[in-house]
């Protein structure tokens, strides 16, 4: 159950799931990398709304992948960044919603580096 745990906890922040496997300074790094990115992106003009439905298969993923960046995602929306509709008339918007779902993406194999150093298999 810890490996699933270490999982959780790295989705939910970005290198928390190695720094429970002792691994800090890659924690570290992938926390500043995480983060860095998805601010960059949220300050490009990146717009953080969740698409619902099947209507457009594409913004359905890379909205998912926004949200997969974890806590940060959820305090950006909370603090009403990426609320504005005017924001697709920024000419960095589309840099600034790639941004953001690189970073959800990027969570998303830092998160599976933490679950395979927990079940030993990688050190």
């Amino acid at each position: 159950m810890f490996p699933w745990f270490v999982g959780l906890a790295g989705l939910v922040m970005p290198g928390a799931g190695h720094a429970l496997v002792r691994t800090r300074g890659r924690a570290a790094v992938y926390f500043v990398c995480t983060l860095g990115l998805f601010c960059l992106g949220v300050l490009y003009g990146a717009r953080l709304q969740f698409h619902i439905g099947f209507d457009d298969p594409l913004a359905l993923v890379r909205s998912t992948a926004q949200v997969l960046v974890g806590a940060p995602y959820f305090l950006a929306q909370f603090l009403g960044f990426g609320q504005s509709p005017d924001l697709i008339t920024r000419s960095t918007f589309e840099y600034g919603s790639t941004f953001t779902e690189v970073a959800g993406l990027l969570n998303i194999l830092v998160t599976l580096d933490a679950f395979d150093v927990a079940m030993g298999r990688k050190k």
